[in-house]
């Protein structure tokens, strides 16, 4: 399992990241629950993974932030999934769920 992916905030930005393409961290502000600087710190990670793709740029004299997964982000996420998955069905498989 990908430890990197596995952290609640993480995991919960990625997958927004997964479903919706491209999103504003105010949105994901939203999506995940937790503080700008939290929120700042977890992204940052994911950047320097590789993981995800960071947009700074200005709409009007508003900086705005946007995140949109990399290839190799939505390779990991795919996989960790698929792990989760084999995890849940060999569980339920020996009778313990």
């Amino acid at each position: 399992m990908d430890s990197l992916i596995h952290e609640p905030v993480r995991l919960k930005a990625m997958l927004a990241l997964l479903s919706e393409g491209e999103v504003s961290f105010s949105r994901l502000l939203k999506i995940v629950g937790t503080t700008e600087g939290n929120l700042s710190r977890h992204m940052r990670k994911l950047e320097d993974a590789g993981y995800v793709e960071v947009k700074k740029f200005f709409e009007g004299r508003r900086p705005k932030t946007t995140y949109r997964l990399t290839q190799k982000g939505e390779k990991a996420l795919k996989e960790y999934i698929e792990t989760l998955e084999n995890i849940i069905k060999e569980v339920r498989e020996s009778g313990e769920f």
